[in-house]
């Protein structure tokens, strides 16, 4: 029988002098390292050119990172950010939204679509939402080191006491139920991309990770604590937490996605085989 967990991990995996490791920046390096071995194969599989992969990478890593701070920064807590315009860089201490870090995504994706691959987003965006789903999980399993993120008490027996934040009592450990729904997440696109070829439906895969994605967080937002002051009075009044509501027009644009490619005829792509051609040289 399970009894409630203790948890008292140290978010630094190690210091060597000055400098620091912790889990949450590795889950985020390891994340990124993955995922662009998956895209790398899925590249491979339909010959686009291999030059396009350290570009992409780097468009993901940019937006990501300055999306997801500036969706903390405006929609979290922008009365002491205006303040402090100077801590805005300081990102070593924290504050990142998954909902800013998508939207820099997003822009970052149709930058490259227009720029780079000069093909419909769809083609891009059907491949990045596979291991972004992986990073989505990793990064969750960061939260959990840092002790951070975590739920309401609860007398399951599954909780987890927060030792290192001056708990007592046992929370849900809802870092562990949005990794696991993210996980899950990341095998089914696998499985979509690589056994039912829904790579030849634009848009198939984007729309089920947002829909699945957005509607795990919806529904667990109702567990977790709330992580700023004024969300307070936005619970009052709606019922619902910022993050909730940032989540509802993802999910109804995921929601739209599947319809829309399900109802489309199936897209075959052609590109340089850069791949094929190095392969032979060989």
């Amino acid at each position: 029988m399970l009894t409630e967990i203790i948890w008292n991990a140290d978010p630094i995996l190690f210091s060597l002098g000055p400098i620091s490791v912790r889990w949450y920046g590795l889950c985020f390096a390891i994340g990124f390292l993955i995922g662009y071995q998956i895209v790398a194969a899925m590249f491979k599989h339909e010959g686009a050119p291999e030059s396009w992969l350290g570009i992409l990478l780097t468009f993901l890593v940019i937006g990501t990172i300055v999306g997801a701070r500036l969706g903390h920064v405006f929609f979290y807590e922008w009365d002491y950010y205006s303040a402090h315009p100077s801590e805005i860089l300081k990102i070593w201490n924290g504050g990142l939204a998954s909902h800013g870090g998508t939207i820099g995504n997003i822009i970052g994706l149709f930058i490259f679509s227009w720029t780079v691959s000069k093909k419909p987003a769809s083609w891009v965006f059907d491949k990045v939402v596979v291991p972004v789903a992986l990073v989505a999980a990793l990064i969750r399993f960061g939260n959990l080191m840092n002790s951070e993120i975590y739920g309401a008490y609860t007398s399951l027996p599954w909780g987890f006491i927060f030792v290192r934040n001056g708990e007592t009592l046992p929370a849900h450990p809802t870092q562990l139920y949005e990794g696991g729904c993210y996980l899950l997440l990341f095998g089914l696109l696998m499985w979509m991309y690589w056994k039912r070829n829904a790579e030849e439906r634009p848009w198939l895969l984007t729309g089920v990770f947002f829909l699945v994605t957005f509607a795990s967080r919806f529904f667990i937002e109702y567990l977790k604590n709330v992580q700023v002051v004024s969300e307070f009075e936005m619970i009052e009044k709606y019922g619902m937490n910022l993050g909730q509501m940032l989540s509802i027009p993802f999910i109804l644009l995921g929601i739209g996605l599947i319809i829309y490619a399900l109802v489309r005829p199936r897209q075959h792509w052609t590109f340089p085989n850069r791949f094929a051609t190095e392969e032979k040289k060989k």
